[in-house]
Formats: structure tokens, C-alpha cells, sequence
């Protein structure tokens, strides 16, 4: 009783934080993201903002140059609503360029940098952007995807790093030249469209649980609440600096880790690409107090040899999600870090948890007083169906303490409920797929998360694995529909089932193919053409040849028994390969590999 009292209390003190920063939010729908920044702006001036390796920007620095891509998007005669697609690695430009556009009326579309080809060109013509801004060296993916575009758009370049001297820029305009000649300071009320939190500000891709990736409606109000709401969770403050090494086209990377900060005048370290060897020594050289994680960050940095720097940090506070049961401890234990704040979210959706005080493996928990104001539940699932089960009159059951089914959360149009609502996507079509209808009583709409989990007597969540078509290896959502779709299209393959299979000591799951094709299939060949056509993380680690594949009475592929039997080679007698990283090959499985893959002598 008094650790459940304990929980309760840490938990009211953190919400109440939060309400208090989110609470204004609504009572003025004319304060959008943008006009916060400038606010920040006047009060600190030239305190750092946004730091990286190459490039540091001021709070009154972000905001200028904020503006000038504002005064850009009207000169281009982009107006409320038009969309502009964003490809660029992270750096403080980035968030500035989009900062700059969303106070213009813009809707921008912040696209997966990892992608090429026909995936890159499905993404852009999803939103039919007006105007396509990308980093000089992504100019070659851009022009990888041209044969596959069925909309149009006006391509720009950034190449201020390269000094105009980068070989990719393809003969597009550059931006950089055109913002660096408009003059960065305050503009007229009467110069800028009519916004509201109501407006849409950008557009963030996700997987969803089935078929190609989706982009999701982000307005200014859930840019605010992101931003006010995780000041609060984190309890940030001005003599903070974050560490921030997740991909700014994600949610977390791009707006929690940055706004939450930025919010109440602290500084943000942006780092390109996550880096283990270098973690560190950028951590301790920045100074930083809070860092932003992915479950799989961890691991790395557990199973990485010691480093010097490691326990010399200041960090206060870790904050992310999918931190494993079995990692959480010893990475707390090893590194020193005071204080780990795990929670859940969707970028779409509106289940959200939070585990405030620290247990290892839940990803949150909602007291017995807060459950009005977070109506979320655990229903029972069928797996082999792929929906909540129904009872005899119809309506879905709750899920019972400790059995696993689907998180749900209840979609309201309450003003005093807003993050219970349900945004949806660029593409409505898709938007039926995630709301479950007539859930405990007629006319009632729920949220599919479209994640299984389950719930302890104590009303802690704790996360299982992910529905349907879509798992997660190395931090990112693969679809498995798009990549059976990129297998078929391989000369000889015939037919494919993609699903994960689990690899001891690895976070997620490994993508693995069981494929119907020719004999002798060329599998240097497919190794080739799968890397040019799909990020690492969506390629798939195993291939098993098959004589047929399985399919159910409604034609559906049937991956339980094949998720089961995993690469073992002992379970069957189909030929499976390894994309082995030692090879680079595909090399036939054995007792011998299979017993070092699983003993992680092979570096997945």
C-alpha cells in the first residue's frame, strides 16, 4: 500500500506539472508553434538555442532565421495549407526551415532521409507537395525517385556546408542563397496568413500496423502539446541542455526532444547520426543534463566496451521508450543515470503513457483518479484474426490484469479532453483503419495503437510486440506489405512473406522473407537490389526458399508458424540464407552461423 501510495503521488505531482503547461494551450488558439519561438526569442536573446559539430544558432538566431524561410514562403506565393517536403540530416537548420515555413501557413512533410527510389517517390506524392527543399547530399536520393513521381514538384537545394561546391546539387536553385538575401526580422500581423492550433503544421510519416507508410496530420495544436506537455513531463529547465541524436523526422527527434527543451530556455545539442564510440565524449564535452533514447540506443551503449567518459556525464534524466526489461537495470546501474522516464506514444495517436517513477519494463500507468481524464484500455484480442474480440452482443471485452490484448484509447471532441483526439491522415482513406467503432456501447470511437500489451493489477502498462503487418528492428516501423512488394518485383520471386522473427539480444525483430522462386535463384543480385531500393533497417537479415507459401481461407499469408520456427535451420528443411555483414552475402545457415548468431558473435 505504500508503494502504491508512493506511485500515486509521484504520478498526481508530475500531471499536475503538465497540466499547468498545457492548460493554456486551448484558451489561445492564436498562439501557435512559431509565435512561441519568437517569444523565446525576446526573452533570451543570444543564449544558445541550437547547438551542433558545424553550426550554433541563438534563440534570437533561430528565430531570424526562421523568419527569413517565412518571408521565403511568401514570395513563393505559398499559401494556408500548401505543402513543402523536407529531406535533410539533422542539424539546427532543419528546424528552423520548418519552423519557418509552418509560421508561413505551410504544412510540411518531413521525409525519412534513409529512403531512395520508389519508397521516397510513394512518400512525396502522398502529400503532393508544391515545393520539394532538400540537403545537397540528398539530391541523388531526389533524383532516384523522379521516374517513380506522379506528382509534381519544384525542387530546392541546401548547400551552405558545401560552399556551392557539391556535385549533387543537380542544377536546382539553392535555398540557402534565396534566405540568406530576405531580411530576418519581425513580420507584420497583416503579412502572414490567419493561424490557429487548428491549422495543420506538419506532416510525420509512420508505418502504422499495415501496408505503405503513412502521413500523419500534425496541427499546431499537437505541436504545442508535444512540446508543452513533455517540458512538463521532463520537468525541463533553463540550465538544461539536451542530447539529441534521433532523426528529426520523427516526433521524438524532431519536436519532443527540441520544444520540450527550448520551452523553458534551455539549449539543445543536435547530433547527425547516433554515434556509440562517440556518445560519450559528446555527452561530457556538451554538457549535457538530459538525453532523448530508443530502446536500441541502450543496448548499443551496454554492449559497447567501457568508456572513459561514461560515468563523467551530468545527466540528470533519460527520457524514450523502448527500453527492454533486461537492459534497463544494468544500463542505469553501469552508466549512472539518476533517473529514467520511459513512456508511450503514437505520433498519430492518442494513447499516451507515462512511467513517472521509474519501473523497470512498464512503459507507463494511469492511477485510479486520472482514469476519466485518460480513457485508455486493454481489450481482448484474437491474434489469428488480427482484431478485438467481440462478445455475444456484440461490444469488446477488457482485457483482464496480466492478460495481453490491443492498447485502445477513446477518441473525444472534449475541449477539456484534447489529447484524446484523433488527427488522421493525409490520406483519409486510411483514417477507418485505426478507429475502432461501437467498442463498450453504441456510437462510442476508440483509437487503435495497434500495439499489444497488457496491464498489472497495479495498473501498470507494460509492452508486448506490435499487430499485424508492421514490427520494429533498429528503432524504425518496417512494413512488411512494402517490402514483399519490393521482393516480387525481383526477377525469379515469385511470391514473398516478410514478417520478424526474434534474435536473442537484440531489440525487436529481424526482418526475414520466405519466398516462392526460380531455381538458382541470383541472391548477389537481389542483395543489390534490395539495398538500393530499401533503408538497412527494412532489408531483410534472412531468406528462406519455400516450395509454396501458406495461405488462410481468405488468402491472408500465414506467418505465425514461420515467426515460430525463426532461422533456425534445425526446425526445417527449406534452404534459408543470412545477409551476412562479415560477407557481404547471402551465405547459407547452418548449426555452426546459426549458433553464432545467436550467441551475437555475427554484429546484426
Amino acid at each position: 500500500m505504500f508503494e502504491r501510495l508512493r506511485s500515486d503521488m509521484t504520478y498526481l505531482r508530475c500531471a499536475l506539472r503538465t497540466l499547468r503547461m498545457t492548460a493554456p494551450i486551448v484558451r489561445d488558439p492564436t498562439r501557435i508553434f512559431p509565435a512561441v519561438i519568437d517569444e523565446l526569442a525576446e526573452r533570451h536573446g543570444d543564449k544558445p538555442a541550437l547547438m551542433s559539430d558545424r553550426e550554433t544558432l541563438s534563440y534570437r538566431g533561430l528565430a531570424e532565421r526562421s523568419r527569413r524561410y517565412t518571408r521565403w514562403a511568401l514570395t513563393q506565393y505559398i499559401a494556408k495549407g500548401d505543402v513543402v517536403a523536407l529531406l535533410m540530416p539533422n542539424r539546427p537548420e532543419y528546424f528552423a526551415t520548418w519552423l519557418g515555413l509552418t509560421r508561413a501557413g505551410a504544412a510540411v512533410a518531413l521525409l525519412n532521409t534513409n529512403l531512395t527510389g520508389a519508397s521516397l517517390a510513394y512518400c512525396i506524392d502522398l502529400v503532393a507537395p508544391k515545393h520539394v527543399i532538400a540537403a545537397a547530399e540528398f539530391a541523388p536520393a531526389l533524383a532516384s525517385a523522379e521516374s517513380f513521381r506522379k506528382t509534381f514538384s519544384r525542387t530546392w537545394v541546401h548547400d551552405t556546408w558545401n560552399q556551392g561546391t557539391s556535385p549533387h546539387a543537380g542544377g536546382h536553385p539553392r535555398i540557402d542563397d534565396a534566405v540568406a538575401a530576405l531580411d530576418g526580422g519581425p513580420l507584420a500581423a497583416a503579412d502572414l496568413p490567419a493561424l490557429t492550433i487548428e491549422d495543420k503544421a506538419l506532416f510525420i510519416y509512420t508505418s502504422g500496423t499495415t501496408g505503405m507508410p503513412k502521413a500523419a496530420n500534425i496541427n499546431h495544436y499537437r505541436l504545442m502539446l508535444a512540446a508543452f506537455g513533455f517540458a512538463g513531463v521532463m520537468g525541463t529547465r533553463p540550465d538544461d541542455r539536451m542530447y539529441d541524436c534521433l532523426p528529426m523526422y520523427h516526433t521524438v527527434g524532431g519536436v519532443v526532444a527540441i520544444g520540450a527543451t527550448l520551452i523553458t530556455g534551455g539549449s539543445v545539442f543536435i547530433r547527425e547520426k547516433f554515434s556509440v564510440r562517440e556518445f560519450w565524449d559528446d555527452v561530457v564535452g556538451n554538457d549535457c543534463t538530459l538525453f532523448q533514447y530508443i530502446g536500441e540506443l541502450c543496448r548499443y551503449l551496454l554492449e559497447a566496451p567501457e568508456h572513459v567518459r561514461e560515468r563523467a556525464h551530468r545527466l540528470r534524466l533519460a527520457c524514450g521508450n523502448g527500453l527492454r526489461p533486461d537492459v534497463w537495470p544494468r544500463f542505469q546501474a553501469r552508466f549512472a543515470i539518476p533517473h529514467i522516464l520511459e513512456f508511450y506514444a503514437a505520433t498519430e495517436g492518442n494513447v499516451n503513457l507515462f512511467n513517472f517513477d521509474g519501473r523497470p519494463g512498464a512503459v507507463g500507468r494511469v492511477p485510479w483518479f486520472l482514469r476519466h481524464r485518460f480513457p485508455i484500455k486493454i481489450v481482448r484480442f484474437d491474434i489469428q484474426s488480427g482484431l478485438p474480440i467481440r462478445n455475444a452482443k456484440g461490444f469488446c471485452e477488457q482485457a483482464a490484469p496480466g492478460e495481453v490484448g490491443e492498447a485502445i484509447g477513446q477518441i473525444l471532441k472534449d475541449p477539456a479532453k484534447s489529447n484524446m483526439r484523433f488527427e488522421g491522415y493525409a490520406n483519409v482513406a486510411e483514417n477507418a483503419r485505426k478507429i475502432l467503432r461501437d467498442v463498450f456501447e453504441p456510437g462510442d470511437a476508440w483509437f487503435r495503437s495497434g500495439d499489444l500489451m497488457r496491464e498489472d493489477a497495479t495498473g501498470y502498462f507494460y509492452f508486448i510486440d506490435r499487430i499485424g503487418d508492421t514490427f520494429r528492428w533498429k528503432g524504425e516501423n518496417v512494413s512488411t506489405t512494402e517490402v514483399s512488394e519490393f521482393l516480387t518485383g525481383f526477377p525469379g520471386i515469385h511470391e514473398a512473406n516478410v514478417y520478424g522473427v526474434e534474435v536473442a539480444g537484440c531489440e525487436g525483430r529481424a526482418g526475414m522473407a520466405a519466398i516462392v522462386c526460380e531455381p538458382h535463384l541470383d541472391l548477389a543480385a537481389l542483395r543489390t537490389y534490395l539495398a538500393a531500393r530499401l533503408p538497412d533497417y527494412a532489408r531483410p537479415l534472412f531468406v528462406r526458399i519455400r516450395d509454396e507459401i501458406e495461405v488462410t481461407g481468405t488468402f491472408k499469408q500465414k506467418k505465425m508458424d514461420l515467426t515460430k520456427e525463426g532461422f533456425d535451420p534445425e526446425k526445417t528443411g527449406d534452404a534459408m540464407f543470412f545477409d551476412d555483414p562479415r560477407e557481404r552475402a547471402f551465405v547459407r545457415i547452418d548449426a555452426a552461423l546459426y549458433a553464432d548468431i545467436v550467441a551475437g558473435e555475427v554484429r546484426l
